[in-house]
C-alpha cells in the first residue's frame, strides 16, 4: 500500500487519542500544548462540571457535540469511567505503520508491544521510548490496551506526543516492518545477548506480554531472539523495565 493510499484511509483511531472523564477532559482542554479536535458531552450532563467543560472548550475554540449517554459510552469504550464526556486529542506523531515505513527509508529503531496488557506498563514504555529518542512504538489495536487516561497518566502525559505506530495486530505490524527491511528481534530469555548482538540500522525489538511472553505468531515472525543479560540469580525484568533497557541500548548504539 502506498503512503498516499494509507493516509487517505487512515482511521480516526490512528489520529486521535480519546480521553474520557471530567478531570482528564478538563486537563486536556487546559493544556495549551495539546490540540483538542472535539469534545462529546452526554445530553444528560448538567451542573458545574458540564459548565466548566463547556467554558474551557469555548475558550479554546473547541467544538462540543451533544450525544446520548449510551453513545458516549460506546465511543469512550469504557462505560464505567467516562462520566458522560470524552475528548479527541490530536496525536501528532501517531501513524499507521505502513505510513511510517514509507516515510522513514533510512536508519530507524522501533519497539513493538505484543500482548502487553497492563496500562501502566504501556504508559511507561511510551515514556521510555520517547525519552530514548526512538522512532516508533508499535501499539497494535488488538492485544494491547488503547491509549486511555490510565496509559496517559502512567506516561506522565508523554503518550500524547509519543511516536505511536498502529497496526491491527503485532504480527501484522512485524510483517510490515520486515517487508520494509527491518530486522525484527524478539526479547526472550532464551535469546543471545542484546548487549553483544550486531544489529542493523533498521531494527525493531519486540516485547512480549507480562505473563505469556511473545505470542507464537509474533515469535514466528521474528528474525531472531535477544535477551537482556541477568546477574544475581534474577530471571527476568518487568516488561516496562526491560523495554527501558532495550530503548536506551538502541539509543547508545546511535552514538
Amino acid at each position: 500500500m502506498s503512503a498516499e493510499r494509507s493516509a487517505h484511509a487512515r482511521s480516526p483511531k490512528d489520529t486521535f487519542i480519546t480521553v474520557y472523564g471530567r478531570r482528564p477532559v478538563l486537563e486536556a482542554l487546559d493544556d495549551e500544548r495539546l490540540r483538542v479536535d472535539k469534545v462529546i458531552l452526554a445530553e444528560d450532563q448538567r451542573g458545574e462540571p458540564a459548565r466548566a467543560i463547556l467554558a474551557a472548550a469555548k475558550a479554546r475554540g473547541v467544538p462540543v457535540q451533544r450525544a446520548s449517554a449510551h453513545r458516549v459510552k460506546v465511543l469512550a469504550g469504557n462505560g464505567r469511567h467516562d462520566q458522560g464526556v470524552l475528548a479527541d486529542v490530536v496525536a501528532p506523531r501517531m501513524a499507521p505503520v505502513a505510513d511510517f515505513v514509507a516515510g522513514h527509508p533510512g536508519p530507524a529503531a522501533v519497539l513493538v508491544l505484543d500482548g502487553v496488557t497492563n496500562p501502566a506498563n504501556v504508559g511507561m514504555l511510551l515514556r521510555s521510548a520517547t525519552a530514548a529518542g526512538l522512532d516508533g512504538v508499535l501499539l497494535p489495536r488488538r492485544g494491547v490496551p488503547s491509549i486511555d487516561p490510565m496509559v496517559v497518566k502512567a506516561s506522565a502525559g508523554v503518550a500524547f506526543r509519543a511516536p505511536v505506530l498502529r497496526a491491527a495486530t503485532a504480527a501484522e505490524g512485524c510483517a510490515t516492518l520486515r517487508e520494509a527491511g527491518f530486522a525484527v528481534h524478539g526479547l526472550d530469555a532464551g535469546g543471545s545477548s542484546l548487549l553483544e548482538a550486531s544489529l542493523p540500522e533498521r531494527v525493531a525489538l519486540v516485547l512480549g506480554g507480562e505473563t505469556a511472553g511473545l505470542s507464537p505468531e509474533v515469535r514466528a515472525a521474528c528474525t531472531g531472539l535477544l535477551a537482556i543479560p541477568m546477574d544475581g540469580g534474577v530471571e527476568s525484568l518487568n516488561v516496562a523495565s526491560a523495554g527501558a533497557v532495550a530503548a536506551f541500548e538502541l539509543r547508545r548504539r546511535r552514538g
